[in-house]
């Protein structure tokens, strides 16, 4: 699935609660998710900003860039290691597969991504668990937190539906 021209615009706006980047600490990030949550991290300053705070996340999603440079993966303790190949701009059925496969496996897990890991926040939020809390970085202004919810699926449906 190719992401069309037109559709760029609406995924500018946050799928959830934006914390703004001065406001990113620990107990305001911990405070927004529910105990027990089944926490997904998609991008490699988030997933390690997550675990600088002491939170290991059950999925994190990376491919070792930050605004298309490269970096070094994030540390921390990770259990299953998984990889996808997902162009920038796309989501692969590769990607989907792999996600999906993700949720059954032992945690923490990680996938590496070749290629670009943003829109893959779409079939996380549809395929993830009931109580599960996606975290993403807003580029240049902060920390997306999206609890997963009906609404939220029906959303990422709806966007993933629109794209070619």
């Amino acid at each position: 699935m190719h992401l069309p021209e037109n559709l760029r615009s609406s995924l500018k706006k946050p799928l959830g609660v934006l914390i703004p980047d001065y406001e990113v600490t620990r107990s305001s990030v911990s405070s927004k998710i529910p105990k027990d949550s089944f926490v997904i991290t998609v991008g490699d300053a988030t997933t390690e900003k997550m675990i600088s705070f002491g939170l290991s996340p059950s999925l994190q999603i990376v491919d070792s860039l930050e605004k298309r440079n490269k970096r070094d993966l994030p540390g921390g303790y990770v259990k299953t290691m998984l990889e996808c190949t997902n162009p920038a701009a796309e989501i692969t059925e590769q990607s989907i597969s792999v996600i999906k496969q993700a949720f059954n496996m032992a945690t923490p897990v990680r996938i590496i991504v070749s290629g670009e890991e943003d829109l893959l926040v779409l079939p996380v939020a549809v395929f993830a668990p009931d109580n599960s809390v996606v975290l993403y970085g807003q580029p240049n202004e902060g920390l997306v937190l999206v609890q997963v919810t009906e609404e939220v699926r029906n959303k990422a449906k709806s966007i993933m539906s629109l794209m070619v």
